[in-house]
């Protein structure tokens, strides 16, 4: 058994151990037993990028790192201070302010969770099913090993540039104050967040596209919580699509994924059958994406 198998199977380990609520209690054990792990992924020979984000480094992708999208290739620098789209980041800023506190910022906050089972539950609604564990067990698990592509994906251009964080720059608050040291020395563009969110979005259009415009407009919004957390600029979350996209262009060519693709749309239509809605209050969620 390979190094990378070895990883695998302790991380995999890990999260079965722990609920959501564990994961994030337990923080800073997981990030040292991921620093351990990303130590004897370098050994192994496999160069990673420096990963500042827990959120994308728990699950094994589906792809390697020398077949992601290249950010550094894709995407310019961020906006320069004085120039039109830096000015442009600060009115899309602005124009979020009076949203905060309201229920969109508290969708804004579990946005914010990339930890399972929040993160599936936050695709539910448009999905019009339950996504989870049980239930659907194969999506979910896509969703998992998907987040590490989608959020690696972001790394190239996130670790020249480092960008500061809107809420760095303005000493405000974000939505999530659990998740702002992290945020203060992750780079903010692009949007990792935003690329994950996207990607599933396009991903479940292909498994459910009876449900694409639900399923667009929610991948729509995912990132744009991202500005209205004060977490990311408008310009993070516009690179963070590009990114989302060209990862899942790239997971079409990639032969577990596309077996895993198939089995998911099963699932999905077996439980559209039995009428296994989301338990999620799906109502209160379309209030609360109407006054974004």
């Amino acid at each position: 058994m390979n190094d990378r198998s070895v990883i695998s199977m302790t991380l995999k380990g890990m999260e079965m151990s722990m609920t959501g609520n564990a994961v994030r209690a337990a923080g800073v054990s997981a990030l040292a037993l991921l620093a351990l792990c990303g130590q004897a992924l370098a050994q192994s020979g496999e160069a990673q990028p420096n990963i500042t984000d827990p959120h994308f480094k728990i699950a094994p992708g589906y792809l390697k790192k020398t077949d992601l999208p290249d950010s550094l290739i894709l995407l310019g620098p961020p906006p320069e201070k004085y120039s039109a789209a830096l000015a442009r980041d600060e009115e899309a800023r602005k124009a979020t302010i009076s949203l905060r506190g309201t229920a969109r910022w508290k969708l804004a906050y579990t946005d914010a969770d990339l930890a399972f089972p929040q993160a599936a539950d936050n695709f539910s609604c448009a999905m019009d099913i339950k996504i989870d564990e049980k239930q659907t067990p194969r999506l979910y698990a896509m969703m998992r090993k998907m987040l590490s592509d989608l959020g690696l994906s972001t790394y190239g251009v996130k670790n020249k540039y480092n960008r500061v964080r809107p809420f760095v720059v303005h000493n405000e608050a974000t939505c999530r104050a659990d998740q702002e040291a992290i945020l203060r020395t992750d780079g903010s563009y692009p949007s990792g967040h935003t690329a994950a969110g996207w990607g599933w979005a396009l991903v479940f259009a292909q498994i459910s596209p009876e449900r694409s415009n639900e399923l667009f407009k929610r991948g729509i919004a995912f990132g744009q919580s991202r500005v209205i957390c004060d977490a990311h600029w408008q310009s993070d979350v516009d690179a963070g699509r590009i990114m989302g996209a060209a990862t899942v262009a790239r997971l079409q060519t990639n032969a577990t994924f596309l077996a895993d693709l198939e089995a998911a749309k099963a699932e999905v239509a077996a439980a559209k059958a039995k009428h296994a809605v989301p338990t999620a209050d799906c109502a209160a969620e379309g209030i609360a994406l109407s006054g974004q």
